[in-house]
């Protein structure tokens, strides 16, 4: 488990290397534009100084020398000297750099060099500009003075007294200062504009490394609530079944696997409230992990039942180490005032020595824990052929699961009728084996095996599925009828159960409310809260429950109080004898009276003889199945039976 979380920080630290990079980016680019943005912002200011500059000079300076001059005729002698001494302190004192007059034919008619060649050729789009009356002002590489740039301003030629222009003046002013403030301004706004993105970069990288944190914190809780138990604190079924898998490939690959379930367990919920059987249940999670050594792994798998991994040991060496843990187990508590002391079964099962496989060491282990169970050593090694009954399981499991993999289960419906009107108001789906060998199987040669490994999960998922799909059928035939599935204690016990449901019936398409799962007695009564809950969530999601063999188990009417189930089965031990025995027709007397007054159906089941069904329908019972109304059936000969309404059966012949 430390390499998943080491796994999952490498991750997040790419996750937010990423996420910097990316910011990165954007502020970056953010950074270009704004530069980009003051420089030309700076050589816009330039250019604006040098056009005033230009206008000061052509008004102030060169348009007054010129008046009544004709540039394409030349300048006169009194025009030439007043125009020298008019731009002569400019020239001599740096301001201007170069000063051309020309006519709008091109032709220098004066120079602050006496030259009368160069400038901008006339066919330049400048020229043409100021030859119009527009002024064109660019900073420009200094074509004559090498490195450096000027600000080239051509401006057109306007004596006062004519108004109009009479040529075209080329100007070239200096740009170092202009140049070297910029740069000094530049050099601040960088700065500003850097600590500025830095910053903002930094903010974004506080909240990348902020965001990327809460996710590893999320991720982990979730990997950690899906991977532990709520109550203990302990690794879960799932964890177990990964851990095992790790402890056979790693060496050294020997070891065991070990299931500890608790003794009168349900005694103590029963007697001293569920609040002292979670109790006892953490205390007896912190005394196995402190018996047990630092590389040992101890999992809670479900209700009063804890999985163990001891790596790297042998079979004395085992049964030593769970001497102590059982010794420490029998410790007394103290439970609401009450001196307890905790009693439990150890079933081990050595790898290789009994499996390769995590099921395989799951269901020996199995095995020898309930031989335990039965017997009055509580440490108990899987011993193979030496526990008949329990291998006789294991080849049931085995076979089990290819029946699985091979599609031998089938699904018989036996009709439930309703006794106010005769008619079906559901069936009933029951699971048989087509052994290739032994033939079509009831469940009891089966089912018992199956709870008492992993494979009651697999077995109920293909129940459910199967019975789905023949409602979706049966549905479209026209057969309007709820179908029941019986579901295991384990089934409950299972995280994820009723959502597995929920999308079941959803990929099936049928209405949830034609779905009815029925649990049995016992099953509510072992972990009585983890059941609860998961029949609350299976009846939040539209599906019925019902309590099958109600009468033979542990619990009570009135603790249905708190269980939201909406139908009763009466057990066929009390209704086949009902009337020939007195204490059978109180007690089921007494069950219809006080389920309808908790607004519960109720169905007695094993209904052979019609005396039978006339007294249960004077005591108000609702339902009944039984073959005195029809055996279970296949899903082709329910459909053939009961004729083209899909309401009612044959009528039974007499005597029957």
């Amino acid at each position: 488990m430390r390499l998943r979380s080491r796994s999952g920080a490498e991750g997040g630290s790419r996750l937010f290397v990423a996420y910097a990079a990316a910011s990165l980016v954007p502020v970056a680019l953010l950074g270009a534009v704004l530069v980009n943005g003051y420089r030309d912002d700076a050589i816009r200011q330039a250019e604006e100084q040098g056009r005033a500059q230009a206008v000061v000079i052509a008004e102030m300076a060169v348009a007054p020398a010129l008046e009544d001059a004709d540039l394409t005729a030349g300048l006169t002698t009194a025009q030439r000297d007043r125009l020298q001494s008019a731009t002569d302190f400019a020239i001599f004192h740096g301001s201007v750099v170069r000063m051309r007059l020309r006519s709008f034919t091109g032709q220098v008619v004066f120079s602050d060099d006496g030259s009368t060649v160069g400038g901008v050729p006339v066919a330049d789009p400048a020229f043409t500009a100021a030859a119009v009356g527009s002024t064109d002002v660019a900073v420009v590489p200094d074509p004559e003075r090498g490195p450096g740039e000027v600000i080239r301003v051509l401006e057109p030629v306007v004596p006062s007294a004519s108004g109009r222009a009479i040529g075209v003046l080329e100007l070239y002013l200096p740009y170092e200062t202009i140049a070297a403030h910029l740069q000094r301004q530049m050099s601040v706004t960088y700065w500003r504009l850097g600590v500025g993105l830095v910053g903002l970069y930094l903010v974004l990288a506080l909240i990348s490394w902020s965001t990327t944190r809460s996710l590893r914190r999320y991720a982990a809780r979730q990997e950690h609530e899906a991977l532990h138990d709520a109550l203990t604190g302990l690794p879960n079924r799932a964890a177990f079944r990964l851990r095992a898998r790790t402890a056979l490939e790693t060496a050294p690959r020997r070891g065991a696997v070990v299931l500890v379930d608790l003794n009168h367990f349900k005694e103590v919920n029963d007697t001293l409230g569920h609040h002292a059987g979670d109790e006892l249940l953490r205390v007896v999670a912190d005394r196995l992990v402190g018996a047990l050594r630092p590389e040992d792994t101890v999992t809670r798998l479900g209700g009063d039942e804890f999985g163990v991994i001891l790596p790297g040991l042998g079979s004395e060496e085992v049964v030593t180490l769970l001497a102590g843990a059982r010794a420490r187990l029998t410790e007394e508590i103290v439970l609401d005032g009450i001196p307890l002391t905790i009693e439990a079964s150890f079933g081990v099962a050595l790898y290789p020595e009994h499996g390769a496989g995590v099921e395989e060491l799951l269901q020996s282990a199995d095995a020898a824990m309930y031989q335990g169970k039965r017997g009055t050593v509580n440490i108990v090694v899987y011993a193979g052929g030496g526990v008949a009954h329990s291998t006789q399981w294991l080849v049931v499991q085995a076979e089990l699961r290819h029946a699985l993999e091979r599609d031998e289960l089938v699904l018989h419906y036996q009709p439930k009728i309703r006794l106010a009107d005769g008619e079906i108001c559901g069936v009933e789906a029951l699971v048989r084996w087509q052994h290739p060998v032994r033939g079509l199987l009831p469940p009891s040669e089966f089912l018992p095996a199956a709870e008492q490994s992993g494979l009651i999960e697999p077995l109920t998922a293909w129940v459910l599925n199967r019975a789905l799909a023949d409602q979706r059928d049966w549905l479209t035939a026209g057969r309007t009828w709820p179908v029941a599935v019986n579901v295991s204690a384990r089934n409950l016990e299972v995280p994820g159960f009723a959502p597995f449901v929920a999308a079941t019936v959803a990929g099936y398409g049928v209405p949830a409310d034609m779905l009815m799962l029925e649990v049995t007695e016992t099953a509510l009564a072992g972990d009585a809260a983890t059941a609860t809950r998961t029949v609350i969530d299976l009846v939040g999601l539209g599906a019925g429950v019902a309590v099958d063999d109600f009468g033979v188990g542990y619990t009570s009417l009135s603790q249905l109080r708190n269980v939201p189930v909406s139908e009763i089965k009466i057990d066929q031990v009390f209704v086949r004898g009902i009337t020939r025995n007195p204490q059978s027709e109180a007690i089921v007397r007494s069950v219809i009276e006080l389920a309808h007054g908790l607004g519960c159906w109720v169905t007695a089941e094993g209904v052979e003889t019609a005396e039978v069904r006339a007294w249960l329908e004077d005591a108000g019972c609702d339902a009944v199945q039984g073959t005195l109304l029809s055996a279970p059936l296949s899903w082709t000969d329910l459909i053939e039976t009961t004729g083209r309404t899909g309401h009612e059966l044959p009528a039974v012949p007499a005597g029957m």
